[in-house]
């Protein structure tokens, strides 16, 4: 979903979307690339954490702050707009993540690497998910290498254990994925899709109502995780 579209589901009025979109792809772009602080546009960060870091710099700048006052704060709203709509994805933040892994005390360095080879998507979770699903688990498409491992109760909601379940995963193709982690398609308990309102065009990335899911017992709790907070109903 486009910045653009994200702010009106959220009911921002027509100017509000035009005047934060501008101002977040346009001229804050062009200050940051000025200022040293990013090589390509805002627009192109998809991490939520690196998003915060490069924004408190670019807030520093002599420019930022002397057109802000000048708008009324406006290119700070922009800034905390783009912020809310790169933390929407509860399992986005790669980077975070990897963060918060690597600050763990209570864990070895053993524990540490299987957990990251884990959140990036390789290593035992990965096999566990090939070993139980063989392809797609919506689809059936049998190349793995083209297919992602991806977690049902997210990682951030997750304990250790979960995160290392095979159970707590789904490989998918790389559009079911991004749907699905982004909460604009779950499952129910007998396997059948759930569509979001909020994703526009399904049928164009080939999701269907016919779609379904071969549910075992054991992922029917991280399923109910991922649809009572994760799947965007309305």
């Amino acid at each position: 979903m486009t910045f653009e579209n994200w702010m009106r589901l959220r009911g921002l009025s027509e100017s509000s979307v035009k005047k934060y979109e501008g101002a977040v792809s346009g001229v804050m772009s062009e200050w940051a690339i000025d200022g040293g602080i990013l090589d390509g546009p805002l627009t192109s960060i998809l991490s939520h954490s690196r998003f915060e870091s490069i924004a408190i710099s670019l807030r520093e700048l002599p420019i930022y702050q002397e057109r802000n006052d000048r708008g009324h704060n406006m290119y700070n709203s922009a800034l905390n707009k783009y912020a809310e709509y790169l933390q929407e994805g509860f399992d986005s933040d790669i980077e975070a993540d990897v963060e918060a892994i690597l600050s763990q005390d209570c864990v070895t360095d053993t524990e540490k690497a299987t957990l990251l080879k884990t959140r990036i998507g390789q290593g035992n979770f990965r096999q566990k998910l090939i070993s139980l699903w063989g392809g797609c688990a919506v689809t059936g498409y049998k190349d793995t290498s083209m297919l992602v491992a991806s977690h049902i109760k997210p990682w951030r909601a997750s304990s250790n254990i979960e995160r290392l379940d095979g159970y707590n995963g789904l490989l998918l193709l790389p559009t079911l994925d991004k749907a699905f982690d982004s909460g604009l398609i779950s499952f129910t308990e007998s396997g059948s899709i759930l569509i979001s309102p909020l994703l526009q065009e399904p049928e164009g990335l080939g999701i269907t109502k016919s779609l379904s899911v071969n549910l075992k017992p054991e992922h029917q709790a991280y399923m109910e995780f991922h649809r009572d907070s994760v799947f965007r109903n309305t």
